[in-house]
């Protein structure tokens, strides 16, 4: 039984299929957190699979060639740099007022007719350097303001909103999940950014501006008096002070902009030459939002009356819930590792590729198995990730190839959010809808910015 479950087609895929069950039970069933319950599935399957203990944990004297940490260490020495200095960067927009302008600058320029419009082009902006969560916090207020003036349903407004902060953060780096999936795929962040753009701004333009408008024409869901006497309160308080507009789209341009310029620079110029180093130096992730960040805590911070000790308290509080999505990148990272190690995942391979279906359609169809059966996005990602890098080994993938693949399972990590998921509730409690309404707009506006991510991604695989 053991030698077959260990070098056997069958015992492997069935060693896989166990482990993913197994980590479906752990999270769902019995409320493990993920990346206790990535960590303790990924030894099972070491084990289970044979792996010597010292290749699999190392040994007292020396652990750092062990399975275990390299696999931890090998994905978080790419994205914990980026992920923190991501949130700190967004942290700074946010409590700066940035949000706030950047809204009612598009909410004046585009008038109350096309007020929905420019709720979802402030989502879009604003979700690129804004953790989807902060993003709802910070402009639903300005979603309150604008539906109870018009007198529409506040569906109409916050769907819009929710739109464009959803597909930024699925999408688009620095948010975890995209940035997990290019470190463990080994794809530059360059050719994830265009990838992103191309696949969330049709996703955007269908679910956000095409379903939303639809959808806030025949659901009528009155702003709720006591969300908008808050969101009077903190207009009040935030009118003064605030940055100018071209500043803040500016400072979020910086990033990708350095990124975009380091990665085509590095296709384009002379390796080894003067502008070569120049643009490979500026537009390493880790150099280009530290740059964006300083200007930030400079510009947004200390220039506009921040003491030392608010910057500070803002960095501590903004960084803290980092710490748990890096624990689960790191372990997803582990059991990544343990799968190619084991065999389990070239075994995957070959079965998958039995199936005749394209690897971008697997990646995909993976991932939303796992974000409907667990509600984390982070999760799906990383574990799908983690399943597919195995079989990608053995294909002679280009980078932009490689970055739809990262495309596919994004957009599959967003489909059908419902109530096993953090962010159904949180859009449930922050525009006032019933259990009833949210599955009617947000889950179908998820279900359609993932499918529409995936066809466009596919679509694009086939000319790339």
């Amino acid at each position: 039984m053991i030698d077959w479950l260990q070098h056997s087609t069958g015992g492997l895929l069935t060693l896989s299929a166990l482990s993913i069950a197994l980590l479906l039970a752990m999270i769902i069933r019995w409320r493990v957190e993920p990346f206790i319950a990535l960590i303790i599935v990924g030894l099972l399957v070491a084990l289970a699979a044979g792996v010597p203990v010292e290749t699999l944990v190392g040994s007292a004297q020396k652990a750092s060639e062990s399975l275990l940490e390299k696999g931890f260490g090998g994905i978080l020495g790419h994205v914990a740099a980026i992920i923190g200095l991501g949130t700190l960067l967004g942290a700074v927009l946010e409590a700066s007022g940035g949000a706030e302008v950047l809204t009612r600058s598009l909410l004046r320029a585009f008038g109350e007719k096309r007020a929905p419009l420019a709720m979802g082009l402030a989502g879009l902006i604003f979700g690129v350097p804004v953790f989807f969560d902060i993003g709802i916090f910070v402009l639903a207020p300005l979603v309150y303001v604008a539906a109870k003036r018009s007198g529409r349903s506040i569906v109409l407004y916050a769907m819009p909103l929710l739109a464009g902060l959803s597909v930024m953060h699925a999408f688009m780096p620095p948010h975890p999940g995209p940035v997990a999936a290019a470190g463990l795929l080994g794809v530059e962040l360059g050719w994830i950014i265009v990838m992103a753009l191309a696949v969330a701004i049709p996703s955007w333009f269908v679910g956000g501006v095409l379903f939303s408008s639809w959808v806030g024409k025949r659901l009528d869901v009155p702003v709720p008096e006591e969300m908008l006497a808050a969101a009077e309160k903190a207009r009040g308080d935030q009118a003064k002070g605030e940055p100018p507009l071209g500043l803040v789209l500016g400072i979020i341009a910086v990033p990708l902009v350095l990124i975009l310029a380091g990665t085509f620079g590095s296709i384009l110029l002379e390796r080894g030459s003067l502008p070569y180093g120049v643009l490979t130096f500026f537009g390493t992730p880790a150099v280009a939002l530290t740059i964006a960040v300083l200007l930030a805590f400079w510009l947004l911070g200390f220039r506009r009356g921040m003491t030392r000790e608010q910057v500070t308290e803002l960095s501590g509080a903004s960084l803290r819930p980092v710490a748990m999505i890096l624990l689960v990148v790191g372990a997803g990272g582990f059991f990544g590792a343990v799968l190619a190690a084991t065999g389990v995942g070239k075994v995957l391979a070959t079965s998958l590729s039995d199936l005749g279906l394209p690897m971008i359609a697997l990646a995909y169809v993976i991932s939303c198995g796992l974000r409907i059966a667990q509600g984390s996005a982070t999760v799906a990602i990383v574990t799908t990730t983690g399943i597919v890098a195995p079989v990608l080994d053995g294909l002679d993938y280009s980078q932009p190839q490689l970055a739809l693949v990262v495309m596919a399972i994004a957009s599959g990590s967003i489909i059908a959010s419902h109530v096993n998921d953090g962010g159904f509730w949180i859009v449930s409690r922050y525009f006032g809808l019933s259990v009833k309404e949210t599955l009617q707009t947000w889950t179908v506006l998820e279900t359609i910015l993932s499918v529409v991510g995936f066809v466009v991604a596919a679509l694009l695989s086939l000319v790339v």
